[in-house]
């Protein structure tokens, strides 16, 4: 593909966190649009995969504006957990996106397993798949994950979603409380994107 296709773009995510993350990785010369811009709202997500889902939101935003659309699933699992909130890691925050509402969630279904979970380290990841859609039809998907474990507590103030309760391998603090330069060289968002930036 010529990069001169690029320079309009579309971002199918209505989740201002993953918006702002996203336009952060990506070339300062391509000319974003976000859904909610565009008065558009996002599809439904019945995939069963975070790389479905992600193809779906691409697929659908490309069609509607005839765009190339980047889009993003990503989310966490939690090994005790059975891998959940996994592909269902937004919809724990409810209607209004609430992941105050999420991360207690968490906690609670880490207590249902194990009353001792907060002396133990819980083993989870961040997963993410970004996938482009073209216009045409052509289409990828590439993933990017960080392996780490759960926070006994919520820690931080930067970031979003479950970031406040995930610390990385070889960390000793949550994603929420580093700088957000230092969070995009190791995220699981960023390492799918190397994946993808040689067709930007």
């Amino acid at each position: 593909m010529k990069k001169k296709n690029f320079f309009n773009l579309i971002i199918g995510t209505n989740n201002p966190g993953k918006l702002r993350e996203i336009k952060d990785l990506l070339p300062s010369k391509i000319k974003i649009y976000s859904p909610k811009k565009l008065k558009l709202k996002s599809p439904k997500e019945n995939g069963k995969t975070f790389k479905e889902n992600s193809l779906i939101k691409a697929k659908f935003f490309s069609n509607k504006t005839k765009m190339i659309c980047l889009a993003d699933d990503s989310g966490l699992e939690i090994d005790i957990l059975d891998k959940k909130p996994g592909i269902f890691s937004s919809r724990w925050a409810g209607s209004k996106g609430n992941f105050n509402t999420a991360i207690k969630k968490v906690f609670k279904e880490l207590n249902n397993k194990d009353k001792n979970w907060k002396n133990k380290k819980i083993k989870a990841r961040f997963v993410c798949y970004l996938s482009i859609y073209w216009p045409n039809g052509k289409n990828i998907s590439r993933n990017g994950k960080v392996e780490g474990f759960i926070s006994p507590k919520k820690k931080g103030k930067n970031g979003f979603g479950y970031d406040p309760i995930f610390i990385p391998n070889k960390r000793k603090i949550t994603f929420a409380q580093m700088l957000p330069n230092n969070k995009f060289k190791i995220d699981h968002r960023s390492r799918a994107f190397k994946k993808i930036k040689k067709f930007f």
